[in-house]
């Protein structure tokens, strides 16, 4: 059987996005002088979030949908990945934090912001969320109940927003962790998914009834597809960590060598 490669057309998401897209657009353009102070919006800021709505729209529309749903499970955990290690922290990236301060004027709305962001009470979210919905009873009501399913996508991208707030906050008030705790935290982020992936690789049946009876394309056996599934989650849920994790440590050290160099002068 050839890979399927048709798009989806589902309107609501096409909507959406295009929705999300058009109000920042229109927030860093002719509606910018209604929010106070603000400044403009380098153009690389500005692709940080368009790319952050492409990767919404390569994850739900794209192939790779019909793909998840129906053949592959390992397609299925990349596609999670996009939706709460990827596009989250780019939409994070491209917004300035002018645009979000409006929702600072409302007390109660800013109390349960300053607990949602909260480095550990955002970790406890993402994590138990994630590894919640890849518990068979609940992995597999998602691939039977569309609904059920979109509520799963929201969660992800809602907590992986969540998650990724102590590394990128656009926004003071709600500050970002110190970078010796950035770091840390990362390293902290890996482990669930690093857990996750080994047991789902070393299992030894196939975990989700869908993927054990779903049509072989190319002859794929279902237990190799759980194991790069398991890889998938493992090796580069983990490098996305990792890697952000240099970054933040090569950043502050070169903050603190400027530091240094500029002190003595």
């Amino acid at each position: 059987m050839n890979i399927p490669l048709d798009w989806s057309w589902e309107p609501s998401i096409w909507i959406g996005i295009a929705l999300l897209v058009g109000a920042y657009l229109c927030a860093i353009g002719p509606l910018r002088a209604r929010f106070s102070p603000s400044e403009p919006v380098p153009r690389a800021q500005a692709a940080w979030f368009l790319l952050g709505a492409c990767v919404l729209l390569l994850a739900l529309v794209s192939p790779l949908d019909e793909l998840s749903d129906r053949y592959f499970f390992s397609a299925h955990m990349f596609q999670h990945l996009l939706l709460s290690l990827v596009a989250p922290p780019l939409l994070l990236l491209g917004t300035p934090g002018w645009m979000l301060r409006p929702l600072l004027h409302r007390p109660r709305l800013v109390q349960v912001m300053r607990i949602l962001t909260t480095p550990w009470v955002a970790f406890a979210l993402f994590n138990i969320v994630f590894l919640a919905w890849h518990l068979p009873v609940l992995y597999e009501a998602t691939l039977h109940n569309e609904s059920i399913h979109i509520l799963e996508h929201l969660l992800f991208i809602a907590t992986g927003v969540l998650n990724w707030w102590p590394i990128l906050s656009p926004l003071p008030e709600l500050p970002r962790l110190s970078p010796p705790g950035q770091i840390l935290y990362l390293f902290l982020e890996a482990v669930p998914g690093t857990i996750l992936g080994a047991l789902i690789v070393f299992a030894p049946n196939v975990l989700y009834p869908t993927y054990a009876t779903a049509l072989r394309v190319m002859g794929f056996d279902p237990l190799v597809d759980q194991q790069i599934a398991g890889q998938i989650m493992w090796t580069l849920g983990g490098f996305i960590y990792l890697a952000t994790l240099a970054a933040v440590f090569f950043s502050w050290l070169g903050r603190e060598e400027r530091a240094e160099q500029k002190g003595p002068a």
